[in-house]
């Protein structure tokens, strides 16, 4: 080969692998605001390859699966008569893939706790109507055994609005109601930050984004406190992790595929 044509043959495959690598990122563009990271940075961490479920709505491989349809090996009770103040297994009934709650027989407590956290459950309101307002399939899902999403009839029953399906219990209505009627199935997805408290006080409240049979209900609303019932609720210091409770209502809601995914910190930026 004539060495002007090997030169110029050395110089395209040089340009090639520049433009190759540039296409991965970058480590000449302007630092990011707040953060240890430049524009297109090509030594920034790359996001864990997580593998979706086939079908909408089952565990991606990562999941915590609470209840797999299966048992409640995830669950404990706490006891109630001579039992009480201590955990106790569970005695809420399994069958056909779901299991309903057991009226009367004490809240169902997940044996794993969770800090920030994305999580799905389906429920399932009796098809025979009974009661209205509150007592009406009333339970709630609990995150961090504090933190209220509501869970209750509200396919044509009046309550409160702070007390409906997919209310911040006693805080914040959710956007709009699309709650199916009794006998069918109904969605939520979530999205939790965790509060922050720092010696004592709080540093940072609770946010959460929920879901409502796909349909956005709540969008990163600040929590005002914990579940209260007709007062304000405020804010105590507890762990960084809390288990997941399922309120027992004295109502016979049921419950299937539930699961739950782990989240980092949501103040905490990524570092080299």
């Amino acid at each position: 080969m004539k060495p002007l044509l090997l030169l110029a043959s050395l110089a395209a495959a040089a340009l090639f692998a520049q433009q190759h690598h540039e296409s991965v990122g970058f480590k000449d563009t302007p630092m990011l605001p707040g953060l240890p990271w430049r524009v297109h940075d090509i030594d920034r961490p790359h996001p864990a390859v997580v593998t979706p479920a086939a079908a909408i709505g089952q565990p991606p491989w990562d999941a915590i699966v609470l209840f797999d349809g299966k048992d409640l090996s995830h669950w404990e009770q706490r006891g109630r008569g001579a039992d009480r103040g201590k955990m106790v297994a569970p005695k809420w009934k399994v069958t056909d893939g779901y299991f309903e709650a057991a009226p009367g027989s004490g809240d169902l407590i997940s044996r794993e706790k969770f800090g920030d956290a994305q999580y799905h459950v389906e429920w399932c309101e009796p098809e025979s109507i009974k009661g209205e307002s509150q007592d009406r399939g009333n339970s709630g899902f609990i995150i961090m055994s504090r933190y209220e999403i509501q869970v209750l009839d509200s396919f044509n029953n009046l309550t409160y609005a702070d007390g409906q399906a997919g209310a911040i219990y006693g805080q914040w209505p959710p956007l709009v109601n699309p709650a199916r009627k009794q006998g069918e199935w109904n969605t939520y997805d979530i999205v939790f930050e965790a509060p922050v408290f720092e010696n004592g006080a709080l540093k940072k409240p609770a946010f959460v984004t929920v879901f409502f049979n796909g349909i956005v209900v709540h969008n990163r609303k600040e929590i005002i406190g914990r579940m209260v019932y007709r007062q304000v609720g405020t804010y105590a210091p507890h762990e960084t992790e809390e288990p997941l409770l399922l309120q027992d209502h004295n109502h016979p809601v049921r419950y299937r595929n539930i699961w739950v995914r782990k989240l980092k910190g949501y103040d905490q930026p990524e570092k080299r």
